[in-house]
């Protein structure tokens, strides 16, 4: 009887002991690192930088995994879903703030650990080179005249640049309908549906548009920003344009199931400062023309909690939430 009782209060001990000893030892092992999206794509090249270099800090592998499907849901699920030990992190995009707006999902931003920001990019507006369109005004303006004629692409129905095509529209009192979207695979479909004519503009971002805009198959119009692209500095932003403030874009965190332990949480933030902070990091972000915006875990789950205010705004106010 006394042989049990002194059993049950070490394994009791043990059980204090041991997620503490874990927190001080960490890493011991190799850490999953979830991208929620394809290999090759714009997140996919962010995240395996960023995997990399914190490997190279915490001093394990940080192994990729791609886990795609659901418009997102099935990766940002693993990384909600995994257990609280710091053995599995990964990518958070915009869509965390839009997929339970539609009705797909209960995760937010509020599921996860949020670790740091570590990108932007706003939309942008590509048209053809031969486009009678010169800026945004005159574009703005043919939408007006003629609802339903002029067609877009570049990304799902409900997808992060429809919903901001769809918010400019209705910030400028336009009909959120009166501009035909045409479904794609991606923000490259519907560039290259562009190029071909079967629509008039792509909302999407400079990155994304980068090969065609510099092989002059199509142009842009305007960056909804407040400071002008890196990449194209002489594109008018959207004040020099026509006088909005609109913007919205995708961006990129990095982000832990709830309740890490915190010496964990604690290191992992460490790291992925570290790693934005880096010159490399910093370069392959400037090569590629991406954004490269910081926010700290605080500030990251207050841009989450107010992307998804603003993103489930626009979407009920369009028709898109359900």
């Amino acid at each position: 009887m006394m042989c049990r009782s002194f059993a049950a209060m070490l394994l009791s001990w043990f059980a204090l002991i041991a997620p503490v000893a874990g927190a001080a030892d960490y890493p011991v092992r190799p850490i999953t690192f979830v991208v929620p999206w394809g290999a090759g794509g714009g997140t996919d090249s962010v995240g395996r930088i960023f995997a990399l270099l914190l490997e190279r800090d915490l001093g394990k592998p940080v192994n990729v995994v791609n886990r795609t499907g659901g418009s997102g849901v099935v990766g940002h699920s693993a990384i909600a879903g995994a257990r609280p030990d710091g053995y599995t992190i990964g990518v958070l995009t915009v869509e965390i703030a839009m997929m339970h707006h539609q009705g797909l999902t209960r995760l937010s931003g509020a599921s996860f650990t949020p670790l740091g920001l570590i990108n932007f990019d706003p939309t942008a507006i590509q048209v053809r080179p031969d486009s009678p369109y010169a800026g945004l005004g005159e574009l703005l303006n043919a939408i007006r005249a003629h609802p339903g004629k002029l067609k877009a692409s570049g990304t799902a129905q409900g997808g992060i640049w429809h919903v901001s095509l769809c918010g400019l529209l209705h910030e400028q009192r336009i009909p959120p309908g009166a501009v035909v979207w045409v479904p794609s695979n991606s923000n490259a479909a519907g560039l290259l549906d562009l190029v071909a004519g079967g629509v008039d503009l792509v909302p999407g971002s400079h990155p994304e548009g980068r090969s065609l805009i510099d092989a002059g198959k199509v142009k842009s119009l305007v960056i909804l920003d407040e400071k002008p692209s890196r990449l194209y500095p002489n594109v008018p932003t959207g004040v020099q344009a026509i006088g909005t403030r609109w913007t919205m874009g995708a961006w990129r965190g990095i982000g832990a199931p709830r309740n890490l332990p915190k010496a964990i949480e604690a290191r992992l933030q460490a790291a992925v400062r570290k790693a934005y902070e880096s010159k490399e990091y910093e370069d392959f972000m400037h090569q590629r023309g991406f954004g490269l915006r910081w926010a700290g875990p605080d500030e990251f789950a207050a841009y989450m909690a107010k992307a998804d205010e603003q993103l489930g705004s626009v979407m009920k106010a369009v028709g898109l939430a359900k």
